[in-house]
């Protein structure tokens, strides 16, 4: 059977889309290296410097990481049990916790974030600053795209 043809402008975008997508991979080794010594994970990073950016609700963490509210409550319960974050009352939701670190969680993350410095130095300038925030304005502007036009939902034939 033969591919569909696709514009020019069509195949570019694929081809960028596919190239995201294989970047998450790398990006997920090396998060998950640069949080071992810290006994993390990248998904525990994530969260971590969620509840870090403010005190949040798990659904409000999994909104803002683009990930499932229960996949971050099994995170964010594992940090809870190990002392790395705390449940706090959420004035606005009697239910719905807000998450914020504890002592042991904020040098968890520091330590995490001076490994990444090193490492996102090394490689920004490798790459270069003006080049980096290109994509970064693109990735973000994509992003905004798919959100006003996301992908039809399959008919049901």
């Amino acid at each position: 059977m033969k591919d569909p043809d696709r514009t020019p402008a069509g195949d570019a975008f694929a081809e960028f889309a596919i190239s995201v997508l294989r970047l998450a991979g790398p990006l997920t080794q090396a998060g998950d290296a640069l949080a071992k010594p810290s006994g993390q994970t990248s998904a525990r990073w994530q969260v971590l410097a969620a509840a870090n950016h403010a005190p949040m609700s798990v659904a409000d963490a999994a909104r803002a990481l683009g990930l499932a509210r229960q996949g971050v409550q099994r995170i964010a319960d594992l940090l809870e049990a190990e002392g790395l974050i705390a449940y706090r009352d959420n004035p606005t939701h009697q239910r719905a916790k807000l998450m914020v670190l504890t002592a042991a969680g904020e040098t968890a993350l520091h330590d995490i974030k001076e490994r990444q410095a090193a490492w996102a130095d090394g490689l920004g300038g490798a790459l270069g600053e003006r080049r980096l925030r290109q994509a970064s304005a693109l990735i973000a502007e994509v992003i905004e795209v798919l959100k006003e036009r996301p992908a039809p939902e399959p008919s049901e034939d």
